[in-house]
């Protein structure tokens, strides 16, 4: 995951102003180790800075996103995001749909090489759903909530 100084040297090398709202936005974003809402960024964001409107949340969220720097997953309950991965090449992810625990999967099940010439890619991305060891159905029963508790809180 990208540290929050790695975060905000990507934003200032882009040419984004760092105010002290973005800042927090980094922090937050590179201390969390799972996926936030955009309704949880807010209400994180509303206790530290007052007046402050969801749009404005929002709209720095899809700023991140698009910079490289926070990576935006539909899940089946809504969009979350979280800091994007300190891996430099391209790779996509498999995730827990319990836990959100994320795994990387370490090439491109998508090559693309058959996009009609008239079609430019520019990015593109593939997302695999499922249930980790701890949590899928089998695993809840016995043990799974204690050791589960234990690894990925």
């Amino acid at each position: 995951m990208l540290s929050t100084d790695q975060i905000i040297g990507v934003m200032s090398n882009r040419g984004l102003r760092i105010t002290d709202q973005r800042k927090s936005l980094a922090r937050l974003f590179a201390e969390q180790d799972g996926y936030l809402t955009p309704k949880d960024v807010y209400e994180y964001m509303g206790k530290q800075y007052s007046g402050l409107s969801f749009d404005t949340v929002y709209r720095n969220l899809r700023v991140m996103e698009e910079l490289g720097v926070l990576e935006q997953v539909m899940f089946e309950d809504g969009l979350k995001f979280r800091a994007s991965c300190n891996e430099g090449d391209h790779h996509h992810h498999m995730i827990c749909l319990q836990c959100e625990k994320t795994y990387p999967i370490h090439f491109c099940p998508m090559p693309l090489t058959d996009a009609p010439d008239q079609f430019q890619v520019v990015k593109h991305k593939f997302e695999v759903f499922g249930y980790c060891k701890l949590c899928r159905p089998e695993a809840q029963e016995g043990t799974h909530s204690e050791s589960h508790q234990d690894g990925n809180s």
